[in-house]
């Protein structure tokens, strides 16, 4: 009878062993699959990537459908995409459970199912960590402070899983590392586990009790948000992976470039946190790390598959955009290798953007990246030829981006016109922010408005044509804010938007004035700044901007002018334009000097109430820092001792202004300015390192 029992268990065994085989087989022709149909999404194809994606049924083809809609969600800031984004992550997250635990279970019975890397499993719990992860990021833009609560517990979630998955890694890299010091090949590393212990047929004999470092879950779906629970500080059980991992295996390959671009992401957004949402660290139990994060993407983006074009385009995002807009960069005298995570590196962004456009080049965003690689070079007119030119995207979201940078650009090249136009047609085609949207044609119009009123002759029929537009499109402006949110508040701009229009108002019954008339010095040069597009500026377009801010463009009468120039707030927002201008040109002492009359000269009391702008002296104080650090820059001294300690001393003293600005009560462009003050602070902390201070 034993023997008996003994043949069905091992006809059973062969079974469950052809099982697995075709299993495994199966779900790497799947992932093979998706990752085809996947990649048209980063070609401008996502029409094509969703109709070939619904052909699959595997995780891997549900965490392709899934990136459409994420992609169209954060691009778009659409409220019903975002909810069918949400959807389509849940259930993907939770169709990756129950591959996890089948693969688990085939694990033991065939060797095919085996990496010498990774756990079994390791690629479905990279499938749930994207997932949480592009959870979190939809569930923040989320109108609810409890759904935006539960994000930070799902990027909490999905950092345990990625820290585990890099754990794995590191493990297997000091196996590779130990393994070549003692002259075995790569080949051979094959046939052993990641501990370096040889095994038959290259099967990891740990690998039933080897797992990730990643608690018990319950599955998804269930709750996992809990207001009253402590939430307990996290600590990396990986180790930093300072070199590349030797992965050769398709399913090794898509874990790894997915685990660095997500890890990385997370790693950097959250070392990018103002000050004023430091409760969100609180939340998740972690805080970001720059420098790893910008090294795990760079990573990834070597890659040639989604991962890798998706951490690809964070680095150009991050570096032409959230850093085009920082002024406490390394200067280029000073630049490293280490720099990399707190300034751009120029050259390798170019060839990053050049290879990115050779593997996609239909795509429409890599034509929007090359547009910011210009601006940051001063050459706005060959940005703005690449944005009103080429072929439009199929995706709206993308072509609503290429509008917004193209606004902007005609902002900071102060071409009125070209402003006005390009963001009433951001209205058409994003409702991300439509109270911003008109307020920016606002501030176009009215500086036509007064060009066509000072010019010599006078065209009555223009000046009433551009005057009734601008009056137009600030009576708009509180009609239709405030239907985006974030975390449950308004979008800061569109407050700060608000009061403006609120204070012009109050202005024009004061006076007698109609509204165009009851503005003060220009309003479009003060929102120039807010995207710090002085710093884009060439000479030319900074003594445009200079002759904008002049107060005899105002077209109210003398009286009312000087009435206007009486009051505190009023000057101060002049004098922060014009200080940043001064800066532009080289005239530090003049900009100093503007904000000590104008702005520090008053206490905050001065600046708070009412409509009054609450932002101007954690600003000045701000841009006392960028005066500090351009000055660190250009040092003056006979000798390298004088001008190392000259260096310091300018470099304690833009960290003093900088940690007053990060301290500073809440105001209503805090997260803006908090985010330079961030950046400014990482870019100190690399520099004093670089010059061995610390």
């Amino acid at each position: 009878m034993s023997l008996l029992s003994g043949w069905f268990r091992s006809s059973n065994s062969s079974t469950d062993s052809l099982k697995a085989k075709d299993y495994f087989l199966k779900e790497r022709e799947n992932l093979a699959d998706a990752l085809k149909w996947t990649a048209l999404i980063m070609n401008d194809d996502i029409d094509g990537a969703s109709e070939g994606l619904e052909k699959g049924d595997s995780s891997f083809h549900s965490l392709g459908a899934s990136v459409t809609f994420f992609m169209r969600s954060i691009l778009g800031f659409e409220k019903e995409v975002m909810a069918q984004a949400a959807t389509k992550l849940a259930d993907c997250e939770n169709q990756a459970w129950h591959d996890y635990k089948k693969a688990q279970r085939y694990s033991g019975h065939h060797a095919a199912g085996t990496s010498r890397i990774y756990p079994p499993g390791t690629e479905y719990e990279l499938v749930r960590a994207e997932t949480q992860l592009m959870s979190a990021v939809v569930g923040v833009l989320n109108e609810s402070v409890v759904e935006s609560m539960k994000s930070f517990y799902k990027l909490r979630k999905a950092f345990i899983i990625l820290d585990g998955i890099v754990a794995a890694e590191a493990k297997a890299m000091a196996a590779q590392k130990a393994a070549l010091s003692n002259g075995v090949g790569h080949d051979a590393l094959d046939s052993k586990d990641s501990s370096g212990v040889q095994t038959p047929n290259g099967v990891n004999k740990n690998s039933s009790s080897t797992h990730l470092a990643v608690p018990e879950d319950s599955p998804p779906g269930e709750s996992d948000y809990d207001s009253s629970r402590p939430v307990t500080p996290l600590k990396l059980q990986s180790v930093h992976l300072e070199t590349e991992l030797d992965v050769s295996d398709p399913m090794d390959i898509f874990i790894h470039s997915g685990a660095n671009m997500c890890f990385g992401l997370i790693l950097l957004i959250l070392s990018l946190v103002p000050p004023s949402f430091s409760r969100i660290l609180s939340v998740v139990g972690f805080r970001g790390d720059r420098g790893r994060g910008v090294r795990m993407l760079w990573r990834s983006a070597a890659h040639d598959n989604i991962n890798g074009a998706l951490g690809g385009m964070m680095l150009l995002a991050y570096y032409n955009g959230l850093l085009g807009a920082v002024d406490i960069l390394p200067s280029p005298q000073d630049y490293n290798e280490d720099a990399e995570s707190v300034g751009p590196p120029h050259d390798k962004c170019k060839r990053l953007l050049y290879d990115l456009r050779s593997r996609y080049p239909d795509s429409r965003m890599w034509r929007v990246e090359e547009s910011r690689l210009y601006a940051n070079d001063k050459n706005l007119e060959k940005a703005v030829e690449l944005l009103s030119t080429g072929k439009e995207s199929a995706m709206k979201q993308i072509t609503a981006v290429n509008y917004f940078e193209l606004g902007i650009n005609a902002m900071i090249l102060q071409k009125w016109d070209l402003m006005r136009d390009t963001f009433l047609k951001c209205l058409e085609i994003s409702d991300w922010s439509p109270g911003m949207y008109y307020y920016m044609a606002g501030c176009a119009a009215l500086e036509l408005y007064r060009d066509a009123y000072h010019r010599s002759p006078v065209e009555e029929s223009e000046v009433r044509r551009f005057k009734k537009q601008t009056e137009e499109y600030f009576r708009k402006v509180p009609q239709v804010s405030g239907k985006q949110r974030l975390m449950a508040r308004q979008l800061p701009l569109e407050t700060f938007a608000q009061r403006k229009i609120a204070k012009w108002e109050d202005y024009a019954k004061r006076f007698d004035v109609d509204l165009a008339d009851a503005v003060g010095t220009s309003p479009a040069i003060e929102i120039c700044y807010m995207w710090n597009g002085q710093k884009r500026m060439s000479e030319r377009e900074l003594s445009k901007a200079m002759e904008h801010l002049d107060w005899t463009r105002c077209t109210a009468g003398p009286d009312i002018v000087e009435t206007l120039k009486s009051q505190k707030d009023d000057m101060a927002v002049a004098a922060i334009s014009v200080s940043s201008i001064l800066q532009g040109m080289g005239k530090m002492d003049e900009a100093v000097a503007m904000l000590d009359e104008h702005v520090l000269s008053h206490d905050r009391y001065a600046f708070k109430g009412g409509h009054k702008d609450d932002y101007v002296l954690p600003v000045a104080n701000y841009e006392l820092a960028v005066v500090a650090w351009m000055e660190c820059c250009n040092p003056v001294g006979q000798t390298p001792e004088e001008i190392n300690e000259y260096r310091r001393t300018k470099a304690n003293e833009c960290q003093e202004h900088l940690e007053k600005v990060k301290a500073w009560e809440s105001f209503v462009l805090d997260a803006r300015v908090g985010m330079r003050v961030q950046s400014g602070l990482q870019t100190l902390e690399w520099f004093k390192r670089r010059m061995g201070w610390v």
